[in-house]
């Protein structure tokens, strides 16, 4: 039976759906912001009259849109509200959090673990993954490439969906074909949702793109969605519940927070004596606050150093323990 495998990490929880020793899905949660699932009351700052719609605002000073508010909800009252969607930084804009009016006691977002468990899953807090997985789950994310048999795809985060190019040198059917259980990965790994284009190689025979089109609801049957069918230009819709940022949206939108998280991850992995010495760039250093440090040298019963270096890329950080 698949089960989840959780690293409560610094700044961040991980998540890998383990079947058979395959990584067939994976999640990221950077807690500190507005979670699905959280209960709690915020003021409504403004409304249409006569409108469900609004905004509201948290006492920790994010705003987001609600819905289903009653008739006689005033700006400037009290409304308890769920949230539904987290927010989304999308290129060029951000996207408040949405929410909906209820009568729920409050309550915090899940953590990674319990969301995972709702639903029966089977979820196990670790150390850390087997393999080191989460290594080369997140290196494909920073540049979106997956490379298969005779090809490779581009999964890129655009502010109206994520779309997926697929690339090779097999005839066109072929490729369109072998790309298929690559772009099924990439939506379990990447934690793809929302509206989703997958660009395959233009098909002119109908029966191509039926194939193609019956290989792609094969490889996706687990995965609750809608999608169309193959168009003549070879373009095909994917559209799913939207609950949280992809893995590549939390990436794409924040590579200097998504370098320092996984800095404090390697560091947490450094086993010599020693003290703790971090190697990075300057905005690296400057993405990790002083509740993480602390973090880390509870965890690692260590004093840290920091050394700064502008000639290294945003992910090109490391940790190493040093002599005293």
């Amino acid at each position: 039976m698949p089960e989840w495998l959780v690293e409560e990490g610094i700044g961040e929880s991980r998540a890998v759906l383990f079947d058979h020793d395959e990584a067939i899905a994976a999640r990221l949660d950077w807690p500190g912001r507005l979670g699905s699932g959280q209960v709690a009351d915020a003021v409504l700052v403004s409304r249409r009259a006569g409108s469900p719609r609004g905004t509201v605002r948290f006492i920790s000073g994010e705003e987001a849109l609600v819905d289903g508010l009653s008739a006689s909800a005033s700006e400037g009252a009290a409304v308890r509200v769920q949230v539904t969607r987290a927010a989304m930084a999308e290129t060029g804009r951000y996207k408040r959090a949405q929410t909906r009016a209820c009568d729920l006691p409050p309550r915090a977002a899940p953590s990674l673990a319990e969301s995972l468990s709702v639903g029966g899953a089977r979820v196990r807090v670790v150390r850390r993954f087997p393999d080191d997985i989460w290594l080369d789950l997140i290196a494909q994310a920073w540049d979106g490439v997956i490379p298969f048999d005779g090809g490779a795809i581009v999964v890129t985060p655009t502010p109206a969906m994520t779309l997926i190019d697929i690339d090779g040198h097999l005839p066109p059917r072929a490729l369109a074909l072998a790309a298929v259980p690559t772009i099924a990965k990439a939506i379990g790994q990447f934690d793809l949702a929302g509206s989703i284009g997958v660009d395959f190689p233009t098909l002119e025979s109908k029966e191509h793109r039926r194939a193609v089109d019956e290989a792609l609801s094969e490889s996706l049957s687990a995965w609750p969605h809608q999608r169309t069918a193959m168009n003549g230009f070879g373009f095909v819709q994917l559209v799913a519940r939207l609950e949280r940022p992809s893995i590549l949206q939390r990436i794409r939108n924040d590579p200097a927070g998504a370098a320092a998280r996984m800095l404090l991850r390697q560091a947490e992995r450094v086993d010599e004596p020693g003290l703790l010495l971090l190697t990075a760039h300057p905005a690296i250093r400057a993405s990790v606050s002083a509740a993480w440090e602390a973090e880390l040298a509870r965890r690692m019963g260590r004093t840290l150093r920091w050394h700064e270096d502008r000639g290294l890329a945003l992910n090109g950080g490391f940790a190493q323990a040093i002599a005293p």
